[in-house]
């Protein structure tokens, strides 16, 4: 479970187009049983729970704080070396949760708003990720000691932040032809793709000379951390300020393209287990470790060429009614030989295909959708398919034909437009938290939980 309360990624739970790194799963704020054990005074009814710090007009509880806190530690159990201080573990969970607070009401003031229904399916995807039905999912959450309320609380707040995350960089990220091609012809392009993970010393925005040297000497000491033997993903457990460093740092595999110049140029250079010098950037100072590299090969898709009547729920069509017109649709076909063409023409709701007599084109399995995608591959040529379920209603799908297309130019075009849609739209989102979580009111009441470097929690008045 410990996975599924700490480092369920939303952007697998929600499939979203832009990932998020600065939004991942934190335990529930609200245990199943009682309190936090850690509080600043007693009752006759147990121990209080105290507020260990002010985000604007939120609260973080103790409890919560704790709850976050356990979940790393049991993630890192078997390896436990790799945890920082106590001390620094705690400040950095802090200040993720801090940032999450701080994204929940800016998306708030923005009047950006999450339904339960997008809750059920993101609670649905990430019981699908764990191979778990959604009961198996809630028994496991209650069975750890969370609270199911508390684990869906968390999953709005990770919706929250996306939606907050796409509104921010919607009117920001533009991608042009010139761009586009710019990028296809450069060297880092045909460099094939890097897995990298990183370490990142951040400044404060407005930073100042001495702020700059801080940090500059605080990526020094890092490095020399790990020239002297500890481990890369250690280290950036330890010393890392990035949203990830809970993580060890690991930002996956990507396009070499995808890495902004300044970066790609020192990874370059690496051989697979080296890590660069520090590299100084607009956040701060970054250490790149190449874990391994890789050619992407030409890209080979199946397509698949289908033709389609649609019949979906009206004001006056129930969808009882159009589940049996297209059974029956489909024993017109199958049964009587009817022509698919011409009923396609006469009673198809699909607008884009039905004057076609319902021909779809050439398309790739998920161009139209999981649901055809899944069916369209199981049918032979020229086979009609029982009517099938989508979102738009009820389908009855004929498969004419089979080939295999090398679509590597067309989607090199569309992985290079995506790759610095992503770049911007991650500076841009990265540049807009920085600045509100610069301008926001935050009051850390325990003294120990401020992080020494951070001026503006350091000056924040303690609670009286």
């Amino acid at each position: 479970m410990k996975q599924i309360l700490a480092y369920s990624l939303l952007a697998a739970a929600l499939a979203s187009v832009v990932p998020t790194a600065h939004a991942q799963l934190m335990p529930s704020a609200q245990p199943a049983q009682g309190g936090s054990a850690s509080g600043n005074g007693a009752s006759g009814n147990g121990p209080i729970d105290r507020i260990v710090a002010v985000v604007e007009d939120d609260i973080i509880l103790q409890s919560e704080l704790d709850e976050a806190i356990n979940a790393i530690v049991k993630q890192y159990a078997a390896n436990p070396a790799q945890l920082p201080p106590h001390d620094v573990l705690a400040r950095q969970v802090l200040d993720r949760l801090i940032l999450m607070k701080i994204q929940v009401q800016q998306a708030a003031n923005q009047n950006i708003k999450v339904s339960d229904q997008d809750v059920d399916q993101a609670a649905a995807n990430v019981a699908q990720q764990n191979k778990m039905s959604p009961e198996q999912l809630r028994a496991a959450v209650e069975q750890d000691g969370y609270s199911y309320a508390g684990f869906r609380q968390q999953l709005s707040d990770q919706i929250t932040a996306q939606k907050l995350h796409e509104s921010v960089v919607r009117d920001q990220v533009n991608v042009t032809d010139t761009e586009v091609n710019n990028m296809l012809a450069s060297p880092t392009y045909k460099g094939g793709e890097v897995h990298l993970a990183h370490i990142q010393i951040s400044t404060p925005a407005n930073a100042s000379a001495s702020d700059i040297a801080a940090a500059q000497a605080k990526a020094e000491d890092t490095i020399k951390a790990i020239k002297g033997g500890m481990d890369f993903n250690a280290a950036a457990i330890r010393f890392s300020d990035a949203p990830d460093a809970l993580d060890g740092g690991d930002l996956g595999w990507r396009r070499l393209d995808e890495v902004p110049p300044a970066f790609a140029d020192a990874v370059t250079g690496l051989k697979p287990g080296d890590n660069t010098a520090a590299l100084r950037g607009p956040t701060g100072f970054h250490i790149l470790k190449l874990v391994e590299t890789r050619q992407a090969g030409r890209q080979i898709v199946t397509e698949y060429h289908a033709r389609q009547i649609l019949i979906k729920p009206s004001e006056i069509v129930t969808p009882e009614q159009a589940e049996k017109k297209a059974q029956d649709i489909y024993t017109r076909v199958v049964d009587k030989k009817e022509d698919f063409a011409k009923i396609a023409k006469e009673d198809s709701k699909d607008t884009t295909t039905a004057n076609n007599g319902g021909d779809m084109g050439w398309f790739a399995a998920d161009a139209w959708g999981q649901a055809i995608g899944s069916q369209i591959a199981s049918l032979k040529d020229n086979e009609v398919s029982q009517p099938i379920k989508t979102d738009a209603g009820w389908i009855v799908m004929q498969r004419l034909g089979t080939r295999q297309s090398d679509l590597t130019d067309q989607l090199q075009r569309d992985q290079a437009r995506q790759a610095i849609g992503n770049r911007k739209a991650d500076a841009a989102y990265e540049s807009y938290l920085r600045e509100q979580r610069s301008s926001a009111y935050v009051n850390i009441l325990v003294p120990e939980l401020k992080d020494p470097d951070d001026k503006q929690a350091s000056a924040t008045p303690a609670a009286q």
